[in-house]
């Protein structure tokens, strides 16, 4: 077994504040209260220290897809974003036929049977036609619970999360059916009313995928599902900071209405993220990734991101001006307490996994350590 670990000196950011100069013990896989004689000493001065992040919502990266891949392809892009601070992730997929998003759905859990994924996200094919985003309209439904239910049992207990646009016949029964299996019901893809979304939190609903996108836009006659699910503290607002999905004033608005214990941030990445610009497929639909930005090369609606969660982390010191610790509630603490994995990930506490990302001064990652072992070792950057 290798010596435990003491990383020092840091500002590390523990649930109760930022402690500078602090420590964190590393014994074996877990964060430990007290360091034997001979553990290591790293000297981490002038970084910070974090839990590592939670990402609820990713359909892959590294130029690899989690909604079609190989065990292989899924592996690579799990590694990619370890590589930029994501220890804990859940893959999504996108719109399908059913069969085919139960085998997936299969391949996936096995992936999360070995530890590797935290579970099954299914964004889609239970979503609005008029709020669609980049999934395919011919293979969208309506929410019948049977056909919900055919997906979890695919999962085989590793279903985390269903997005359904909750206005759609058999929505609501469709979030009773996953409350009794504890699987989240997200609102999303959705072009439902205030009225409607309200109903949808009462039955059930406790995540808004990306909010502000691909929903219908806040009115002030019609406010529609934004300002319901701001509103409620029942639900977490998901939402992908990196420039191009929201403005900055709207993410202001949702830090300020929701308070940070009930943000998520999510990448929403898909294959080029950690890759680079080109061609690729989400789903059956071809997209054109072009200076970051993902669109389909059909209609030019935006099609996932290339984000990175330590990139989110970043722009929401540097540009959103968030205090560090409402950033590192909501890219780890809350997304793991959403996921049921808050005894285990989420925040820098004995007994907890070994989970942790090393920034420096200006925020840029230099450390990236899972379950007690270095995927970014800082001494080697």
């Amino acid at each position: 077994m290798a010596p435990s670990k003491v990383l020092a000196g840091a500002r590390v950011v523990l649930p109760t504040g930022t402690v500078n100069g602090g420590r964190v013990i590393v014994d074996g896989t877990r964060i430990a209260g007290s360091a034997p004689a001979d553990a290591e000493t790293l000297d981490l001065s002038g970084h910070w220290l974090v839990p590592g992040f939670v990402d609820l919502h990713n359909h892959g990266g590294g130029g690899a897809s989690f909604t079609s891949g190989t065990v292989e392809d899924v592996l690579k892009g799990i590694h990619t974003h370890r590589l930029h601070g994501t220890t804990t992730v859940v893959a999504s997929t996108v719109t399908g036929d059913l069969d085919g998003l139960a085998q997936r759905a299969g391949l996936l859990s096995e992936l999360a049977e070995q530890g590797d994924l935290a579970g099954v996200h299914f964004e889609g094919p239970f979503i609005s036609p008029c709020r669609k985003g980049a999934h395919s309209e011919e293979l969208l439904r309506d929410p019948d619970p049977a056909d919900v239910r055919k997906l979890i049992d695919a999962a085989r207990g590793h279903a985390k999360m269903v997005t359904l646009a909750t206005e759609l016949p058999g929505g609501l029964d469709s979030v009773r059916l996953l409350v009794e299996h504890g699987v989240i019901a997200a609102i999303g893809h959705t072009d439902a009313t205030y009225e409607q979304t309200q109903a949808a939190i009462d039955a059930g609903a406790t995540v808004a995928t990306h909010l502000f996108n691909a929903m219908p836009p806040l009115g002030h006659r019609s406010p529609g599902p934004i300002a319901a699910l701001l509103e409620d503290e029942r639900v977490t607002v998901e939402l992908i900071n990196d420039g191009t999905h929201l403005h900055p004033a709207s993410l202001e608005l949702a830090f300020h209405h929701a308070g940070a214990h009930r943000v998520a941030f999510i990448t929403d990445a898909m294959d080029a993220a950690g890759f680079g610009d080109g061609l690729y497929m989400l789903g059956p639909l071809g997209v054109e990734v072009s200076d970051g930005v993902a669109r389909l090369v059909e209609g030019g609606s935006i099609a996932g991101s290339t984000l990175t969660l330590d990139r989110a982390f970043k722009r929401a010191v540097t540009i959103d001006r968030l205090p560090v610790e409402d950033i590192v509630t909501a890219l780890s603490a809350n997304p793991a307490r959403l996921l049921g994995m808050y005894d285990r990930v989420g925040s820098l506490e004995p007994g907890k996994d070994a989970d942790l990302v090393v920034l420096d001064a200006e925020f840029d990652l230099k450390g990236v350590m899972r379950r007690g072992a270095w995927v970014v070792d800082p001494q080697l950057g």
